[in-house]
């Protein structure tokens, strides 16, 4: 089955997982709210446009993000901006060295009351809906995988006791890559429950004139507020009823074994250079990713077109390179870009 024989199949097959008009109309609700996310994002945010595209598409899937980039490229601001436009509930934490776990998740209190004392549980600012970890490599390892649970549980447990987060809950984290002083790699674990890591590059001229022309001056930046949290939940329940062909899926799982070095579908050049490859989060949050974006480019079903559009923001904070690779100059997205040349969509029979 060639790439237009899956995104023409019937519509019969089409809409078999969006049988009734309540899930279409809200499937147009949701082209129709990103339009308008993406109209007030640009009141705030200048360029950037498949930064924007992926970050939506990961909300709209319930993941999270971790975005890089240099200083001064508005990656705060961009996620703050969403959180501004959805009205949702949102906390910045400022990742130190010296931030501890508890300073995140919350922690138990003496309380007294008419001379008893009892332990309180005091949340912490990981109790919201949007939570921003400004450059969560600067805190070391333990603080960082305060965050582990609750990322994909949706829940933290203190003392004992569990407690549920909000919903929707999203982790948008940001890092710099350039600056080593005082900072902690991220464990793998913790990169492995990020949906996507997005790169941030620099704005073209123009885009960088309009930006220090907008911001040097007087200008109204208030965003309307087009969709609401009770939307995005609506919107990731009816991505999960968007079918896959299982030819995609296969395509998928191929692509994330290929960048295993233990895999016998694996190249070459991955056993040279890599020294562990993407897990099983990587095959779904292609899958899922991949049913937010076709709905959102009016389509009602996932094609390979979406995987390989996909595959770099899934897969580059999952690939763990050697020195090999890096001695010859090798990145993870180079990896993945021989790897989408290389691994075939379909397997003969």
């Amino acid at each position: 089955m060639s790439e237009s024989d899956v995104q023409e199949i019937d519509q019969e097959q089409d809409l078999a997982g969006l049988e009734n008009e309540d899930d279409l109309a809200l499937v147009a609700r949701m082209r129709e709210g990103r339009e308008q996310l993406v109209e007030e994002i640009r009141k705030v945010i200048v360029g950037q446009d498949s930064v924007v595209e992926e970050l939506l598409i990961a909300l709209f899937s319930g993941g999270h993000c971790l975005v890089t980039g240099v200083p001064g490229l508005a990656k705060t601001l961009l996620i703050k901006t969403v959180a501004d436009i959805l009205q949702l509930n949102f906390s910045r934490i400022q990742f130190t060295p010296d931030l501890m776990p508890s300073d995140v998740v919350g922690a138990e209190i003496v309380e007294e009351d008419a001379g008893h004392r009892r332990l309180v549980f005091v949340k912490g600012p990981i109790f919201t809906n949007i939570l921003l970890a400004d450059e969560i490599n600067r805190t070391p390892p333990k603080t960082q995988s305060s965050l582990l649970e609750a990322m994909e549980e949706r829940q933290v447990t203190a003392a004992g006791v569990t407690h549920q987060m909000s919903d929707p809950f999203f982790v948008l984290a940001t890092q710099n890559p350039i600056e080593q002083d005082g900072t902690y790699p991220l464990p793998e674990a913790q990169l492995d429950r990020f949906m996507f890591k997005i790169e941030l590059g620099y704005l073209s001229e123009a885009e960088e004139v309009e930006v220090v022309s907008s911001t040097t001056r007087v200008i109204d930046r208030t965003v309307a507020h087009p969709l609401s949290g009770e939307d995005i939940l609506a919107f990731q329940r009816v991505a999960r009823q968007v079918p896959a062909a299982k030819s995609v899926v296969e395509y998928a799982v191929r692509l994330v074994h290929a960048t295993r070095p233990q895999s016998d579908r694996a190249p070459e050049y991955v056993n040279d250079w890599v020294s562990w490859g993407a897990g099983i989060r990587a095959s779904q949050n292609l899958i899922l990713a991949g049913k937010v974006r076709a709905l959102l480019q009016g389509r009602f079903n996932v094609a390979y077109s979406d995987i390989k559009a996909l595959a770099p923001s899934v897969l580059r904070h999952r690939i763990i390179l050697n020195f090999h690779a890096e001695a010859e100059r090798i990145t993870p997205d180079e990896l993945v870009r021989r790897l989408l040349n290389d691994v075939p969509q379909e397997i003969a029979s």
